[in-house]
């Protein structure tokens, strides 16, 4: 028995990806693989841990089956990572896979299965892994009333990107504004970058120290970005809007380049700090301590 459904595959991030460039970093964008349909993220430039914060939606998409199969058993997702080459084929960098949450078109769209939350899927490049991918999949049955039937997507958000659709309300996580701040010590030929996944192009803050020297803050995951820059020895900072669940956050990626003439640069090294918690401050609640004050 023919069953039609939607398919939304909410691509919201993906961290700790493979650098596939000389620079040490990506130009990372994921293609979504069901059935016979596939579809794509849009690229985004020079990082490790992209933030697409995008909905994917595959229109009447026919399986065969008994319903209760459909729900219970539902096909394998293919999602994998490229990095976008100016020049020749996009490279593979690595591959995950999802069963999505199907809601067939009797059920009702409501807790607890649905909207369905964020989760992070493995990724793995042959049998190493590779990063993670923060998704979610959902497969929707379209019944006789079609597609007006679907739930509605909650949206658009405050966010104007023209025909691409953002992850939705509901799905997406609470952001918070956060300040990071990093401590820089001299290195004699080195400049330090730290960069953090971003949906358009970073604006770069550069302060040169004498011949040979540079340092730079790039970051921000929804593009409104605000840097100070790194000097030979100092604090450099930069803004950016994360998830409020601590789980959720990006690593913090730290790359040494070597300065040379003409303007070139060579990567030396890089670091991931793959969890901030230990990191974060929190300003003391002033009513807590009035209140055990008063006590």
């Amino acid at each position: 028995e023919k069953q039609v459904f939607q398919l939304r595959a909410h691509m919201y991030q993906a961290r700790s990806l493979f650098a596939a460039d000389s620079s040490g970093l990506s130009d990372p964008f994921a293609r979504v693989f069901f059935i016979s349909q596939s579809q794509c993220t849009e690229v985004l430039n020079e990082t490790l841990c992209p933030t697409w914060d995008q909905l994917l939606v595959f229109d009447n998409v026919e399986l065969y089956g008994e319903a209760h199969e459909m729900r219970d058993d539902p096909p394998i997702i293919v999602i994998e990572i490229y990095d976008q080459d100016t020049m020749g084929k996009a490279d593979f960098m690595g591959r995950t896979f999802a069963k999505p949450v199907v809601k067939m078109s009797d059920e009702q769209y409501c807790p607890p299965r649905f909207p369905p939350q964020l989760e992070y899927y493995q990724i793995y490049r042959g049998n190493a892994t590779a990063g993670d991918l923060l998704a979610a999949f959902e497969l929707l049955q379209i019944g006789p009333g079609g597609k007006s039937d679907l739930p509605p997507i909650d949206g658009p958000t405050d966010m104007d990107r023209g025909p691409i659709l953002p992850v939705p309300l509901g799905i997406r996580p609470v952001l918070s504004r956060y300040r990071v701040e990093v401590t820089a010590l001299e290195h004699p030929m080195s400049m330090w970058s730290i960069a953090w996944g971003r949906r358009t192009s970073p604006r770069v803050l550069e302060g040169q120290e004498g011949a040979g020297r540079q340092g730079s803050v790039c970051g921000g995951q929804t593009g409104n970005q605000a840097a100070t820059p790194l000097k030979k020895e100092g604090i450099g900072s930069l803004c950016a809007d994360l998830p409020e669940n601590e789980l959720l956050h990006p690593p913090l990626n730290i790359r040494v380049v070597d300065c040379r003439a003409f303007g070139r640069y060579t990567l030396v090294g890089s670091h991931t700090v793959s969890s901030l918690r230990k990191f974060i401050y929190r300003p003391p609640d002033k009513k807590a301590q009035h209140w055990n004050m008063a006590g």
